[in-house]
């Protein structure tokens, strides 16, 4: 599944989810994704019921200089951050993985059990970094919209719905 929410997991306002976003090396498009959706977290006041993890397949052993450049500009301290590995066992706690749109070798979409989304992304690296810029737009607004979408499964669950009982006097009878 790409974009579509048909499989999403039901998450209801209480239910906590995780969410990860995957590549191969960690050093570019899932950092910038994890940067943008920690804040996104924090500024909508899900940082209680919302985890967010991010690693490689193949991690590199840093982030790409490019991307750190584009990712102080946009406020954020590259300094503590580090590609890692994620583990198999790490995404199938997951509700929501989404791929950079990189080829994730080693990644089997069918080992978690929610929403699979692919980003298919430009790769930053090496890349003009006004063209890297571009990049980190793509990737605040596919946060943006995923939190959104986040949102809307929280307050659409059925399961903290209600029942709606009939008004007096009528029935179906």
């Amino acid at each position: 599944m790409t974009e579509a929410q048909d499989d999403a997991p039901a998450a209801g306002a209480d239910t906590p989810l995780t969410i990860a976003f995957v590549c191969v090396q960690n050093a570019g498009r899932s950092q910038l994704a994890t940067a943008f959706a920690e804040r996104e977290r924090d500024r909508r006041g899900l940082a209680d019921v919302l985890s967010i993890v991010t690693g490689g397949t193949d991690p590199a052993d840093e982030i790409h200089p490019v991307v750190r450049e584009v990712m102080v500009e946009a406020g954020f301290d590259p300094a503590d951050r580090d590609p890692r590995p994620i583990s198999s066992d790490e995404l199938a706690a997951c509700d929501v993985v989404c791929t950079m749109g990189c080829s994730a070798d080693g990644i089997c979409p069918a080992i978690w059990r929610g929403d699979a989304r692919d980003w298919d992304l430009a790769d930053p690296h090496d890349q003009p970094v006004d063209r890297v810029r571009e990049i980190r737009g793509d990737i605040e607004r596919r946060v943006r919209d995923l939190f959104d979408d986040i949102e809307r499964m929280r307050r659409d669950d059925p399961r903290d719905q209600q029942p709606t009982a009939e008004p007096e006097g009528e029935t179906d009878d």
